[in-house]
């Protein structure tokens, strides 16, 4: 693909690679457990530091950070401080930013001491425009992180504790992204929205343009290609109005993507044909180039039909995977791009066609990945674990914008923004937390009508295209006879499923939609050291493999039930029932999981 750069870090809009510079690597670092490096003015310089590597943690063995721990792990820091000198070319007519792919939680910026803005976060891109206070050769990047075991904030899987406990894992502070500087002209593509829709033919495209006071009457052209032909070319202008400073302006139009030749046609996306079209966006001045991104789309229609999830018009039947995202050496920090493709050709090995990507919104090369290798993805927020409007405000402007910033990638399929009640934890009874879960559908749907949102992955479902259930019952009798014989009371809420939770919130029912088994399995081996699985463990491959075939097998007979996802792909920390081992080793054959998975 054209658009394709080794270790770029937004891969859905790509500009030239003398435009920007990766950032990661060694900066300098220190702890601030007295909050004072403020008032002592650190942001003008680091009086002591070491070493780390970022985009890695200090929790984590792969930042270079080596630390005393106490009894209980490893010793908590909620505020940290970077420092990195970088080169800078300043150019007349040439914009300057500093991207964070995600810095967890509060960031604060300076370059050369001054301010140059914050973010409250952890798992989105933001970034700031540094062209004012950057000057020409060393420059100084100054950043301030504060974490905290706050439970208003979106967490995951991160603990709030000084202990890992169930499956909450060790904190992630501080930037775990990747950084980096990008350089654009001022009049500019800010991004793209790309629609699909597969039946007309076409591609909608909504650009917002940034233009500089003296931009004049510029042109955006679109060029579509696939294997390096070229199927259609449109150009729209872009004329400016008579106002002071820069204007931002929408531009809006569909372009056709058929092409009447025989040898080309529409390809559609799917895990079987992930077929992908280049797309080039250039911002034109009487002819000459202003500005340049490329880009790709899928042709792909995801829908929801009765009780089916329709791909591209076909019965989509989806066996998923849980996958939280997780290395050993570097916690939620993939090591690199390799280990994101290692991933996903592991999955499909075993016979999976998609991952529910847990409470973690990853690397976007992952997405990037997916999409060329056909992986579909549920993509699911990380939760908080109180309901209050610090909360809800917290979560609400965090999930805007992972929605707007990971739209236009084909693979994912699914939204899902909150999983188990957490955050919402009186759900079944509290109107408010029920209204917060319908406003977030909502605004998901305002956002993004196309795809399929989840209100409450696992149970206590109010407003929501698809009915997830889990459950992590060890016998193919115990499926058999909950969803087999009992589904219908199950969906009317007078039964729960799991024992213990029930469907749907009260004053919600069943409305005919898609039902899936969105958690089940979790099976570990009594032979792979302490750590937990679901149920009991196993004592040998072979007892593996029975209790896997007999529960999948039981979940794939019934109708009524239109997809699966297993947990999990790999261990995580103190849980060890993944079908891969934290170094990514095979406990069973993938093979064997494969035939299970795939046999009709």
């Amino acid at each position: 693909m054209r658009c394709y750069q080794r270790n770029y870090p937004r891969p859905q809009f790509v500009r030239a690679e003398d435009t920007w510079k990766n950032l990661n690597g060694a900066w300098r670092f220190a702890f601030d457990d007295a909050d004072t490096g403020l008032s002592r003015g650190w942001f003008r310089g680091l009086p002591e530091s070491r070493e780390i590597q970022v985009p890695f943690t200090y929790e984590y063995p792969a930042s270079g950070i080596t630390l005393p721990v106490h009894k209980d792990g490893v010793i908590r820091h909620d505020i940290v401080w970077y420092e990195r000198q970088i080169t800078i070319e300043k150019k007349p007519g040439r914009r300057i930013f500093l991207h964070f792919e995600g810095s967890d939680y509060h960031t604060c910026v300076w370059v050369n001491g001054g301010f140059a803005g914050e973010h409250s976060g952890a798992m989105e891109r933001f970034s700031f425009d540094i062209t004012h206070l950057a000057k020409n050769g060393e420059n100084r990047v100054s950043v301030r992180v504060k974490d905290t075991f706050d439970i208003s904030q979106p967490r995951g899987k991160q603990r709030w504790q000084d202990t890992n406990f169930g499956c909450w894992y060790v904190q992630n502070t501080g930037i775990w992204k990747t950084v980096w500087l990008e350089y654009t002209p001022t009049s500019r593509i800010e991004s793209v929205k790309m629609t699909p829709f597969l039946s007309d033919k076409k591609l909608e495209v909504e650009a917002q343009l940034c233009l500089a006071p003296a931009a004049g009457e510029l042109v955006l052209e679109t060029e579509v290609s696939f294997n390096g032909a070229v199927i259609n070319t449109i150009s729209v202008p872009a004329v400016r109005e008579k106002t002071q400073g820069d204007m931002h302006k929408r531009l809006r139009f569909s372009i056709d993507v058929n092409s009447t030749s025989y040898e080309w046609g529409v390809h559609s996306w799917s895990p079987d044909t992930p077929s992908l079209y280049d797309i080039r966006f250039r911002l034109l001045a009487k002819n000459a180039c202003l500005d340049e991104a490329l880009s790709y789309f899928g042709m792909r229609e995801i829908r929801i039909e009765g009780a089916s999830v329709l791909l591209n018009g076909q019965i989509l039947y989806q066996r998923l995977i849980l996958d939280q995202g997780y290395w050993k050496d570097s916690g939620l920090t993939p090591p690199d791009e390799d280990a994101l493709i290692t991933d996903i050709d592991l999955v499909k090995q075993a016979g999976y066609n998609g991952v529910r990507k847990h409470q973690k919104v990853e690397d976007e090369r992952f997405l990037y990945w997916a999409d060329v290798k056909g992986l579909l993805v549920w993509s699911e927020m990380a939760a908080a674990y109180e309901f209050s409007d610090t909360a809800v405000r917290a979560f609400t402007d965090e999930w805007t914008e992972i929605v707007k910033q990971n739209y236009n990638h084909p693979s994912i399929i699914t939204w899902t923004p909150f999983n188990e009640s957490w955050g919402v934890n009186a759900i079944m009874t509290d109107a408010a937390q029920q209204q917060f879960t319908e406003a977030i559908y909502h605004l998901t749907k305002a956002l993004d009508p196309y795809r399929p949102v989840i209100s409450n992955d696992g149970w206590e479902h109010t407003v929501s295209d698809i009915i997830t259930l889990h459950d992590y019952e060890e016998l193919e009798s115990g499926f058999a006879e909950r969803y087999g014989k009992r589904m219908e009371e199950i969906l009317a809420n007078k039964i729960s499923h799991n024992k213990y939770r029930f469907a749907f919130a009260k004053g919600y029912g069943y409305r005919g939609q898609p039902v899936i088994i969105s958690e089940y399995g979790g099976i570990a081996f009594n032979n792979k050291g302490e750590g937990w699985g679901y149920g009991n463990k196993v004592a040998s491959a072979g007892d593996y493999l029975q209790r896997f075939a007999s529960v999948t097998g039981a979940i794939k007979k019934i109708d009524a039930i239109c997809g699966f996802c297993y947990t999990q792909v790999t261990d995580v920390q103190q849980e060890v029932n993944g079908i891969l081992d934290m170094e990514r080793n095979w406990k069973i054959n993938p093979e064997s999981l494969r035939e299970i998975n795939t046999r009709a």
